[in-house]
């Protein structure tokens, strides 16, 4: 099962998280440094809803943003 939305299509997306340790030159210090850089995935946040498909109930897996927005029923 795939982690995307079945009404929009979303799916998660990759990037990085970074640690730095230092004071930011702005604060009156010498600068950040990095320290660490490591992958990481965001993914869609996706409930199981009960919807009507072509007149059945159907269980999908859909985004928060599709709920609020009423484009599932």
């Amino acid at each position: 099962m795939p982690a995307s939305c079945a009404i929009c299509g979303k799916t998660g997306s990759f990037g990085n998280t970074i640690t730095t340790r230092g004071e930011p030159k702005r604060k009156g210090g010498f600068g950040l440094k990095v320290t660490g850089i490591n992958r990481r995935r965001w993914q869609p946040n996706l409930h199981k809803q009960r919807v009507i498909v072509n007149g059945a109930k159907r269980r999908l897996r859909i985004c928060a943003r599709c709920i609020k927005s009423d484009t599932v029923q």
